[in-house]
């Protein structure tokens, strides 16, 4: 049984009301995913410059969410949205425990693209994947676990829709699912950048695909960077240096 909480370098994620716990999936989409963001269409105040806005889709426990605003040094409104009740009390719970301006919807993201007219720099998700496949008898894990509730084209069609004309679009997916989610994008007018080919350990085959996407028709055609990222080691437990570098700002230790 995974424990109710993980504690991390500088926050702590409650998950005992949440289907989907901590994982390596969402740690990875939280390192990897840009938060350089373009400066032209950055909100102003006061004459200040205000930081990014970033969308988190499927939040879960915010885990990905918290990360980010991490990773600004709290400088970003970062807004999660989530379809489950429970998954969302716990997850405002846990950005609240936080310094940072995080705030939780819960909604579908299909309901709350069609009722807010707000943009994002950044929009990241770390979604369901599992299609047409054998379902747990828990409702809420269904939901978090396969596209029923939320297909890559509601996905691809709502990240459109909210992401800024310079903003980036991040995912996390099966390697398998990769040319399928990429062509799905590209209808939706997005365009890849870059991508981060995630393999377990030397030898494996790859397992994750990290993808970020921009808006295609406020970007010329350039060539997609393809990348790789080794997560252990040939021994169990041991990770890779440039794995405990990415994370080494969140983990207690490796």
């Amino acid at each position: 049984m995974p424990n109710d909480f993980f504690s991390f370098k500088h926050f702590t994620i409650h998950q005992d009301r949440c289907a989907m716990k901590v994982g390596t999936d969402g740690v990875l989409l939280g390192v990897l995913a840009p938060v350089v963001i373009g400066e032209s269409d950055l909100p102003m105040a006061e004459n200040q410059e205000l930081g990014p806005k970033i969308l988190d889709i499927g939040t879960g426990t915010a885990l990905v969410a918290i990360m980010l605003a991490q990773r600004c040094s709290g400088g970003a409104k970062v807004v999660g949205v989530e379809i489950d009740a429970d998954a969302a009390r716990q997850a405002q719970e846990n950005a609240d425990a936080t310094n940072w301006d995080i705030q939780i919807f819960n909604d579908s993201i299909q309901s709350f693209a069609e009722n807010t007219e707000e943009e994002f720099n950044l929009i990241v998700s770390n979604p369901p994947y599992f299609i047409n496949s054998l379902k747990a008898p828990e409702k809420n894990r269904n939901t978090a676990r396969h596209t029923d509730e939320l297909s890559f084209q509601d996905l691809a069609h709502c990240a459109s829709k909210l992401l800024s004309a310079d903003g980036k679009f991040s995912v996390i997916i099966p390697y398998s699912s990769e040319n399928e989610f990429i062509n799905i994008a590209e209808k939706e007018k997005l365009q890849v950048e870059t991508i981060v080919h995630v393999i377990p350990k030397p030898g494996k085959e790859i397992k994750r695909s990290v993808i970020t996407f921009c808006k295609c028709e406020n970007k010329n055609v350039c060539n997609i960077n393809v990348t790789q990222l080794l997560i252990e080691t040939e021994n169990r437990h041991c990770y890779s240096d440039e794995f405990k570098s990415l994370t080494a700002d969140f983990y207690l230790k490796h």
